[in-house]
């Protein structure tokens, strides 16, 4: 086994493709495919099923996927520990979040103290997130809540409480505050089922005897936003993500005061040394990053 047969067929694993690992290794097709060819006529495994001229890992190709990602990793690591200095100016974070309001703060030390670093961010939910990380497609994830049975280093980065908004025109926005038992009586424009935001605030209900029904039921925040912004109706969020809005009127749950978002910094616990991952980290440990 050869290291640059392994490499082919990482990056055909990963591009989904030869033509595509080709050009990602400034390589011709046929040498990525020789040296996936020689590969699996070695060890006598098929690693990718070619069928009607596309590719997809077989169980032992998906198998050595999990490892050559490892292997990758770790050289990359390896390159950010002899050349520590360079890592800081050409390095690259992937960052991605089920919100990036919570990101504000950090993104900006950080960017003051590597600005040439780039960043990547992206959003997602909770799936996607610790999916991401897994695969070493991220290096960084925030998320609110983070189950117990997920196995990660994790940095808290603070709650916030939940809040209700309207349109500065909406009957209620004269009120700084509602009431829960108050809600069965107004629009309510709520987030998608699975929403942290929405279960809690349901949960809450709940245990006051309060029934939630929404007239509107929106797919993400800013989609909620909008509907709210026009007048449709009571959103919620919470108070990190609520940002400036001249066009909304925040109010308060004055008898949930204990309703609160977390959100948590994670990473694979054989990620935090790295150079890039653990100089963020160790911002968002910094109690300056709140001031």
């Amino acid at each position: 086994m050869r290291y640059v047969q392994l490499r082919a067929f990482h990056h055909v694993a990963i591009a989904g493709g030869f033509s595509r690992a080709a050009e990602l290794l400034c390589l011709t097709q046929p040498a990525i495919s020789d040296q996936v060819r020689r590969l699996e006529e070695e060890y006598d495994v098929l690693l990718f099923s070619r069928a009607r001229k596309q590719i997809s890992l077989t169980p032992e190709g998906e198998a050595l996927l999990q490892i050559t990602r490892r292997i990758f990793e770790n050289e990359r690591e390896a390159l950010e520990l002899l050349n520590e200095r360079r890592a800081f100016r050409v390095g690259n974070l992937r960052i991605i979040a089920d919100s990036a309001h919570h990101l504000v703060g950090i993104l900006t030390r950080f960017r003051q103290k590597y600005p040439l670093v780039r960043i990547h961010v992206r959003a997602g939910n909770t799936d996607s997130v610790t999916s991401a990380l897994r695969r070493y497609e991220a290096d960084v994830g925030v998320l609110g809540d983070v189950p117990d049975s997920l196995q990660f280093e994790l940095v808290p980065m603070g709650r916030s409480p939940i809040i209700a908004f309207v349109a500065h025109d909406h009957p209620v926005a004269s009120r700084d505050s509602l009431r829960l038992s108050d809600l069965p009586d107004l629009p309510l424009v709520l987030r998608e089922e699975g929403s942290r935001t929405r279960s809690k605030l349901e949960h809450a209900a709940a245990e006051r005897g309060v029934m939630l029904t929404p007239v509107i039921v929106a797919e993400g925040r800013e989609a909620v936003r909008e509907i709210v912004a026009a007048g449709a109706g009571v959103g919620f969020v919470s108070l990190a993500e609520f940002g400036e809005d001249r066009r909304l009127k925040r109010l308060d749950l004055s008898d949930a005061p204990q309703m609160e978002m977390d959100e948590t910094l994670i990473c694979l616990p054989e990620r935090r040394n790295a150079k890039l991952v653990k100089a963020f980290l160790d911002l968002a440990r910094d109690p300056a990053h709140n001031q």
